[in-house]
């Protein structure tokens, strides 16, 4: 038994912590912690073109916005509700931008949306200041459903606000029915 124990030793500090990175920054050539800690920083053009496609100043092709997100922030963290769904560290309007949701091909609706940390309350009056579009409650309930002209809404999500646009996908060409 005497024999053993050195033997068993040198194999303990194979499960070291600093081993295990030192081994995984030779088998990536980087450090796996700092690879997965990194996060790109949002494209110059995030403002104009969610921003836009969000309060329905431009047209929404779900296809294009996924492809765009896709490489602005990486892959979608999830998939529900119809919709993929992006980690964002940005702001529009002011605000804070946690997530954007874009739809897909599953629904009768193309939208676009982004939740913001911020209540609709603060939210509303942060947009029509940086954009003028100006959002009016649809009702007097406790937590009403703001709309603009063109079509975008704010609604209430748990504590957050989520700013969406939403219109039917377009028919196919004739040809094509």
């Amino acid at each position: 038994m005497r024999a053993r124990r050195p033997l068993l030793r040198p194999l303990r500090a194979w499960r070291s912590p600093a081993l295990l990175a030192a081994l995984g920054v030779l088998a990536f050539g980087v450090p796996v912690s700092s690879a997965l800690a990194q996060q790109k920083p949002p494209p110059t053009t995030f403002g104009q073109v969610v921003g836009n496609a969000v309060l329905c100043i431009d047209q929404i092709d779900n296809k294009a916005f996924y492809h765009y997100l896709l490489t602005a922030f990486g892959p979608a963290y999830k998939h529900e509700g119809g919709a993929y769904w992006f980690r964002t560290d940005t702001s529009l309007w002011g605000a804070p931008i946690t997530d954007v949701i874009v739809s897909d091909d599953t629904s009768a609706l193309v939208f676009m949306g982004v939740v913001a940390d911020a209540s609709p309350e603060k939210l509303a009056p942060a947009i029509r200041s940086a954009s003028g579009m100006r959002f009016n409650p649809l009702d007097h309930s406790a937590f009403p459903v703001r709309a603009s002209v063109p079509g975008s809404k704010i609604v209430y999500f748990r504590s957050k606000a989520k700013v969406y646009c939403a219109k039917y996908k377009p028919l196919p060409p004739a040809h094509t029915r």
